[in-house]
């Protein structure tokens, strides 16, 4: 997964990008924009990575990205083999798309807040059917309407902020990895992606970056701002979270499923991630007999 700036390219005709994603799985890799990304996932489940966090996705949910804050959706294995496609539609567009000031008059001081806001990354529940259909109602040349719609979303967007939008990166600390470090953090990103579930061996991971294991720690501290180890337990810990509301799974089964060798180990990990036991995560959820949970937990 090479880290990279995106450009936002927009047509001749318009000052602010849409697109609509239907695809057998996400393919984009760790990236960056200089403007604002808002993503309504459609249909899909898995993990996104932003900054240096790990969070849960699910179908219906909004991200919104601030400029700079490196970001990646990735499919969860537990999908996989459902042939069920990706659908995402994004609209990014720059801060000053509408000009330099646009964003400070008195009537926009709410979507102010929300754009300094994103800044961190922020995750909106699935429960907004009408935010949701805002996002189709983008129309292929009708620039004007669209631009409609677009501050409508961010008014919508306002309005859930507080109750319901969750920052999802803490630090302010921006991740951006230099061009050099790229393919060693890519190499290592998709070791751990695809080996969680099994040992992930340290060394291993350093050789793919062709370190030894005393530099690749400080240079994966240095890029990530945390350890090897707790980028992996993380991995492990947000998988676990979907097994525990999605499976009746035990979760003796569940530690082993997600790559723990250890039940009181997992449990600590789990507290400390989610600050709640795995047992007393599966408890919060109620769920209903179609399986869909009715009371959701931040993670």
């Amino acid at each position: 997964m090479k880290v990279s700036y995106r450009h936002i390219s927009t047509s001749e005709d318009a000052s602010f990008a849409i697109k609509e994603f239907c695809q057998p799985h996400f393919t984009n890799t760790f990236h960056f924009h200089r403007g604002y990304e808002v993503t309504l996932i459609v249909k899909s489940a898995g993990q996104v990575y932003v900054g240096n966090k790990v969070v849960n996705y699910d179908e219906g949910e909004i991200f919104m990205f601030g400029p700079g804050l490196v970001h990646c959706f990735s499919n969860d294995n537990l999908s996989v083999g459902k042939n069920e496609n990706v659908h995402a539609v994004v609209v990014q567009f720059e801060a000053d798309f509408m000009g330099k000031d646009f964003f400070e008059t008195l009537e926009l001081r709410n979507i102010k807040q929300l754009l300094q806001r994103s800044a961190y990354g922020i995750k909106f529940g699935n429960n907004h059917a009408s935010l949701h259909q805002l996002f189709f109602q983008f129309q292929p040349n009708q620039q004007m309407k669209n631009l409609i719609v677009l501050l409508q979303i961010l008014e919508e967007l306002c309005q859930f902020n507080k109750e319901d939008g969750s920052i999802i990166t803490d630090d302010s600390r921006k991740i951006q990895y230099k061009e050099s470090d790229a393919e060693k953090l890519s190499s290592i990103f998709n070791y751990v992606l695809e080996n969680y579930h099994h040992d992930v061996d340290i060394r291993t991971a350093a050789s793919l970056a062709c370190m030894n294991e005393a530099a690749f720690c400080r240079f994966f501290k240095r890029n990530t701002h945390k350890t090897f180890s707790q980028f992996v337990n993380e991995i492990r810990i947000s998988h676990a979270t979907r097994l525990l509301i999605g499976k009746d799974d035990n979760i003796t089964d569940i530690c082993y499923a997600c790559g723990f060798d250890n039940v009181s180990y997992f449990n600590r990990q789990f507290k400390i991630h989610q600050g709640i036991t795995p047992r007393e995560y599966r408890k919060v959820f109620v769920v209903s007999n179609a399986g869909t949970p009715l009371l959701r937990v931040v993670d």
